[in-house]
């Protein structure tokens, strides 16, 4: 039997990530998933969509296709923007952060791959692909 899939074509416009956890909170419902695991995955899902949204220079549209396994949850977040080198973005260095007016920003990749049990990025000129997996625990 085919496992089910939903699959999201969001506009890029301010808060259009919430329409993605939604989702991803019934899909949690519905695999049984911990409230523990929905939240870590509308965390990863939240913060690959602002990627996408602030620094893609898509034109139009993030696409989130949500893959339910028999053991585990695939989100994949993808844009058709410019892409980027994950060996250039550099990790903000806390002591910097800390009592500063800079930005509290720059967290996003570590995040995600914090939160989630694996992440891939796939990245071209002709967009990037963030594929998050989150493992059920039965």
């Amino acid at each position: 039997m085919k496992q089910p899939s939903v699959e999201l074509k969001l506009p890029i416009i301010p808060n259009m990530e919430l329409i993605a956890t939604q989702t991803a909170d019934v899909i949690a419902r519905h695999m049984h998933l911990t409230e523990d695991q929905a939240g870590e995955i509308s965390m990863a899902l939240i913060e690959a969509c602002i990627n996408a949204f602030e620094h893609s220079k898509a034109e139009n549209n993030v696409f989130i296709h949500f893959l339910i396994e028999e053991d585990s949850l695939v989100v994949k977040v993808i844009d058709q923007g410019i892409g980027f080198d994950k060996t250039k973005v550099e990790i903000p260095k806390i002591e910097n952060k800390i009592g500063k007016d800079e930005r509290k920003r720059g967290w996003g990749l570590q995040l995600i791959q914090e939160l989630m049990d694996s992440v891939e990025f796939e990245s071209n000129s002709e967009g990037t692909t963030v594929t998050m997996k989150k493992n059920i625990n039965k």
